[in-house]
């Protein structure tokens, strides 16, 4: 059931890049971060314990196809996976490429700045990183 103040049970997310009916793939609109993915729970549960193991490991291997696909295609110094949602409790797993020359790196992207962004190369991989997620979630 939908909550009625929740951004994930009201709008997509991000551009979705894939779905089917038990979660979706987005990438979001973030200058600084090229595949930044959020895989998102299309049902609103607020923590990982409130699903069975078997969602619990379905959502998990998606989230995992994601980050090999990021690894394959980006080759990023480390990825990041967090799940946090204290501000928006409904289950979602943020995927976050890191490089060493990203605007924030070594430190959290939602820490202080640490170096000016590139936008144009961030903007070059997007088309190749949405095919290859999408194909990759597909086939496995």
């Amino acid at each position: 059931m939908a909550q009625e103040d929740c951004v994930f049970c009201h709008s997509p997310g991000g551009e979705v890049i894939w779905e089917d009916d038990f979660c979706r793939v987005v990438l979001v609109d973030d200058k600084n971060y090229i595949g930044f993915c959020r895989v998102i729970l299309n049902k609103h549960v607020k923590e990982m314990t409130d699903l069975s193991a078997e969602a619990r490991a379905r959502l998990m291997d998606v989230t995992f196809i994601v980050e090999r696909v990021l690894r394959d295609v980006l080759q990023p110094e480390k990825i990041n996976l967090a799940s946090l949602g204290n501000k928006t409790p409904h289950i979602h797993w943020h995927v976050i490429p890191r490089f060493k020359t990203d605007v924030h790196f070594p430190e959290t992207i939602w820490s202080e700045v640490q170096r000016a962004s590139n936008p144009a190369k961030i903007e070059s991989l997007k088309e190749l990183l949405i095919t290859k997620v999408a194909k990759a979630i597909t086939t496995n």
